[in-house]
């Protein structure tokens, strides 16, 4: 597209796709938000979805017919969808209540052919598709050229940005010995190899990482680890020099991602066991192994569980980099109280200085994901992101929700705050705010056995909410990598079923909120960690505990004192002077300080 030629309008690009679909014989075309590796941020080259609706978010998918179009989108997008894209063209759905391929039963045709492209969704997510156009008589037909590709004018191009080693004293451990822990649980399992679709087992199982995607450290590509503990990895050769690749020797194999389909076509020749996450590997992927004869054994990542349970120096890392953290933290909401009580800062006036503070510290590579800074009903748009458009000063008397975290070379951070701008809270406001931080609370004094997943105690932060008749519509907490994806399974804290028991070494989130649409949004998460706890006399199973990670104040403005039992009061205040203990010596500024011993006084 000439620089000089406007851009297609929303509308043009749905026409562009429909005559492209009639061009070939389709009824209709599913776009999904995932790129080939399902990941939560995608290259500018693979955001087809962003293209072709308006929407930004971080999951959806879209399925347009000749006569109609829909959006799918969860909880957490339910207004930024009615507020990016014209609902005249994509009639907004809920991913979860009603997904794309129930609706598509319901509104496709005996002889309807529905397109897809086989390298954007999983196994279990066609399996989902091809039984809805059964029901409908209607046929799901493969797409081996994307039909968006084909009308997206100016498409980027894929990123190939340069892959460097992770030092082995931020990983804790050798790539060689990773490589050994795969291949012996693949033996034991009788398998003869493993193909790896997720950026992050590449980046953990090889000690790299590289800029391909933004927020997150990640190299694009694949990658098959066999029972031998050799790895054939899929990147451009030039991407990496021989400082990365001298460590590995002969032992992992560099080649171009035009090769990776050969190379699964050989394992089918052979007649290869091989395990495949059907969760999130390429459907492509699959159809390819079984077409050529291999024996595919779905289960999941081999590098998932071990890359989730940090080592004690990635846990000494995300400590390091919590207190940094925590510091930066500090010194914003010290500047912000400062600055709102002499004149008014804008939403992106106070993510930019967010970001300022954290760029002083030690080993910060950027932020894990885009700040969230509502001010106000801004802030009960779960994932909201502020624009020239939306941008709005923090307002006396008005809530204030800031969701942001960092990139270190030890570690990954994320944590909410809501905070009062001003000095009177809204009752109702207040009160709701202590109903989270009581929901908080419970989560991070539980206390469980052994074996125990994320959904048997996300009850417990929704407990004081549910007592009142409210909720929220997003997970309680999500699982956290180390220099890796700020958004991590296999673990997590969710209503949604999981059966990943949680281990000593994974981070998870705690981040229980309330939001009122147009007034205002409360959140308050910190990041916890697994770790044994000592059993009492007579117990008969191993206890599990949490380690608060996040060391920065709650805003006491906002708390109800008389909503809190007294072991809660206790949690705060125990919580309130461990951040003072730790922080105070990491501040220079004895305003920053006098502001701390303020923020954390004793309830």
């Amino acid at each position: 597209m000439s620089p000089h030629q406007p851009a297609p309008s929303p509308t043009d690009r749905l026409a562009d796709l429909r005559a492209e679909l009639a061009r070939l014989n389709l009824t209709g075309f599913v776009v999904p938000r995932a790129d080939q590796h399902q990941g939560e941020y995608v290259p500018p080259s693979a955001q087809r979805l962003g293209w072709l609706t308006g929407f930004t978010g971080s999951a959806g998918s879209a399925v347009v017919l000749r006569d109609k179009a829909a959006i799918f989108v969860d909880g957490r997008y339910t207004l930024q969808v009615l507020a990016e894209v014209n609902t005249q063209l994509f009639t907004p759905l809920h991913l979860v209540e009603q997904p794309p391929h129930r609706w598509a039963g319901e509104v496709l045709s005996k002889g309807d052919r529905l397109g897809f492209d086989p390298w954007l969704h999983t196994h279990d997510q066609v399996q989902s598709l091809t039984a809805a156009c059964e029901r409908a008589g209607a046929t799901l037909v493969p797409c081996p050229d994307n039909p968006v590709d084909a009308v997206w004018a100016g498409r980027p191009p894929a990123p190939a940005t340069p892959i460097s080693a992770h030092p082995e004293r931020f990983a804790g451990r050798s790539a060689a010995a990773k490589r050994g822990d795969i291949a012996a649980e693949l033996a034991r399992e009788r398998l003869d190899a493993a193909v790896l679709s997720a950026p992050e087992s590449l980046a953990w199982l090889l000690n790299i990482r590289a800029d391909d995607v933004a927020y997150t450290p990640l190299p694009l590509g694949f990658a098959v680890i066999y029972a031998d503990a050799s790895v054939d990895l899929f990147v451009q050769p030039d991407r990496i020099d021989d400082t990365v690749t001298a460590p590995w020797g002969d032992a992992v194999r560099v080649a171009e991602p035009a090769a990776f389909e050969a190379t699964l076509r050989l394992l089918g020749r052979g007649g290869k066991r091989v395990r495949l996450d059907s969760s999130s590997a390429p459907f492509q992927v699959w159809e390819t192994l079984r077409a050529a004869g291999a024996r595919v054994e779905p289960g999941s990542d081999p590098c998932a569980l071990p890359r989730a349970c940090k080592n004690a120096v990635e846990m000494a890392g995300t400590r390091a980099a919590h207190l940094r953290d925590g510091a930066a933290m500090v010194r914003f909401l010290a500047w912000l109280d400062r600055t709102t009580r002499s004149g008014t800062v804008s939403e992106m006036e106070a993510a930019d200085a967010l970001e300022g503070f954290r760029r002083t510290g030690e080993h910060f590579r950027g932020l894990s994901f885009p700040t969230i800074s509502g001010a106000g009903a801004n802030g009960a748009i779960v994932h909201y992101h502020s624009t020239a458009k939306t941008n709005r000063p923090l307002a006396a008397g008005e809530l204030y929700l800031v969701d942001s975290g960092a990139q270190y070379l030890d570690g990954t951070t994320d944590i909410t705050r809501t905070i009062l701008v001003g000095d009177a809270p809204p009752d109702e406001a207040r009160r709701r705010f202590t109903l989270v931080l009581k929901g908080h609370i419970a989560l991070a004094r539980a206390v469980f056995p052994m074996g125990t997943t994320g959904s048997q105690l996300d009850i417990l932060a929704r407990r004081p909410l549910w007592s009142a008749g409210l909720d929220y519509d997003h997970g309680t907490g999500h699982g956290v990598g180390s220099f890796l994806s700020v958004h991590e399974g296999p673990q997590r804290i969710s209503k949604v079923g999981n059966s990943v028991a949680l281990k000593p070494g994974m981070i998870l989130s705690n981040e229980p909120g309330y939001y009122k649409t147009g007034a205002y949004g409360i959140r308050i998460e910190n990041l916890v960690m697994v770790e044994p706890r000592p059993a009492p006399a007579g117990a008969e199973r191993d206890l599990l505990e949490f380690e608060t990670l996040t060391l920065v104040p709650i805003d006491r403005a906002l708390v109800a004192e008389d909503l809190l039992d007294r072991d809660e009061r206790d949690w705060l205040n125990a919580y309130h002077a461990r951040v003072r203990d730790a922080i105070v010596p990491q501040l220079t500024e004895a305003a920053e300080r006098d502001w701390l011993e303020q923020a954390t006084a004793t309830l």
